[in-house]
């Protein structure tokens, strides 16, 4: 994108008009107090639009403008697509300490033609995000399993939901030797939270399963120094549930939904898990730990064992699972991998519709092979090779009574350097799916 930018004083006032090439379209701006912009519509499409909105905000707050006018363009979801990408680009990150972050000059934006409704959706969804970006965000010491458990018991006493949370004797009073094998290195102690959602009578629920290592340090098989700080990203996918809990209660869906968080910390000590351990996880099924820093799936497992009471219509779990799915799709796509094909081309279809999009990988009986151990039912990786499809393989274990995804978006739930922060995905792409199923 390439901007002119140039000022003028009429009537003893200040103007910006801008002049923005995008791909092959022309757009002009003209700033008073708001403004306007008319784009061609040559090679107009989604994607467009949201680099063309987060421009737009990004200009109107350097400017210091409060108010745009926006005609609508000929674009499927042109509103949403705008609101949405406006509304999330208005996020901040909360440093601690700082009670208020300073707001964003632009505070109102005006379309020429828009359903309100559509507006109402946007909005949902980017709370949603928003939501999830400010846990993610959060530093491991102050975001704990305890203050995951607490912000679903918030949302539950504001949308009137269902909360329930497992503390660890219930855990292990439910045979759960697979998710408390992770924890028991840490001085915080773990939760099993679900939260539900309940709007569309006796249906079947969807369910939603996220990842909440609150903190992962590797546990005995300790990651590099290097960017360690990152790990407390590692809890994204429970952020990402939670946000889509947020927005599909906003939003007040005609559906029933509920999520279920696995959180803990993982951290060496004297007692925590070494390579080379068996535990036993709720199905009853043994795993021998051979890396302790593969330990999402270890919590992951005993949540989607659980999760078989709800009765579930279709469970889909999302997890910063693996470095080997930024490897293979870098930070663009999501990898989805399943054993339902529908639910798979569901997913992919509603992340293209959302601007979140996924990928689909194998799960194919051969990779399955790679996780054999002489000494347990299974071991917790397969080797160097296809890492992210062998996790997979790992969780499908434990999901073949239902219909079952996995999202690993270790890729897409952040990004490094000077721009670091959590992105907010993918709530978008599960939200989306659960409005086209209804």
């Amino acid at each position: 994108m390439k901007f002119k930018i140039s000022e003028r004083i009429a009537n003893g006032q200040t103007q910006v008009i801008f002049d923005m090439t995008l791909a092959s379209n022309e757009i002009i701006f003209e700033v008073d107090s708001s403004l306007r912009f008319g784009l061609g519509d040559d090679n107009l499409n989604a994607k467009t639009v949201k680099k063309m909105a987060i421009s737009l905000a990004q200009m109107a707050n350097k400017f210091n403008l409060s108010a745009l006018f926006l005609p609508t363009l000929e674009v499927d979801g042109f509103v949403a697509i705008v609101t949405q990408a406006m509304a999330n680009n208005d996020y901040q990150i909360q440093k601690v300490g700082l009670k208020n972050p300073d707001e964003n000059t632009l505070q109102s934006v005006t379309f020429e033609n828009g359903k309100q409704s559509e507006i109402d959706k946007a909005l949902a969804i980017a709370s949603g995000m928003a939501l999830a970006r400010t846990l993610g965000d959060m530093p491991s010491n102050i975001c704990t399993p305890t203050y995951l458990a607490q912000t679903a018991q918030g949302l539950a006493q504001e949308f009137g939901l269902e909360c329930e949370v497992l503390e660890e004797s219930d855990m292990s009073a439910l045979g759960m030797g697979s998710l408390l094998s992770v924890s028991k290195g840490s001085i915080e102690a773990p939760k099993l939270i679900s939260l539900s959602y309940v709007a569309n009578g006796s249906a079947k629920p969807i369910v939603l399963v996220g990842k909440g290592v609150t903190f992962d340090s590797g546990g005995i098989s300790l990651k590099p120094g290097t960017g360690m700080d990152e790990m407390k990203y590692d809890m994204c996918g429970a952020a990402g549930v939670l946000g889509v809990m947020r927005a599909v209660a906003e939003m007040q869906l005609k559906v029933n939904l509920t999520i279920v968080v696995p959180t803990v910390e993982n951290m060496p000590a004297h007692n925590a898990s070494k390579p080379g351990d068996v535990v036993t996880s709720m199905s009853g099924k043994t795993i021998e730990i051979l890396n302790t820093d593969a330990e999402g799936r270890l919590i992951l497992c005993d949540a989607l064992t659980y999760v078989e009471k709800f009765n579930p219509e279709v469970v889909i779990d999302t997890a910063t699972l693996t470095g080997a799915v930024i490897v293979a799709l870098g930070k663009h796509h999501c990898g989805v991998m399943a054993n339902d094909q529908a639910l798979a081309d569901d997913l992919i279809t509603a992340g293209k519709t959302a601007l979140d999009t996924a990928w689909q990988l194998p799960l194919d009986d051969e990779y399955d092979e790679l996780l054999k151990s002489n000494f347990a039912d299974m071991g917790n990786i397969g080797g160097r090779e296809a890492g992210t499809v062998t996790a997979a393989c790992f969780l499908s274990r434990f999901t073949t009574d239902y219909r079952w995804a996995h999202l690993d978006i270790a890729g897409t739930a952040w990004v490094s350097g000077n721009s670091k922060g959590a992105t907010g995905r993918p709530v978008p792409l599960l939200t989306q799916y659960i409005m086209d199923t209804m």
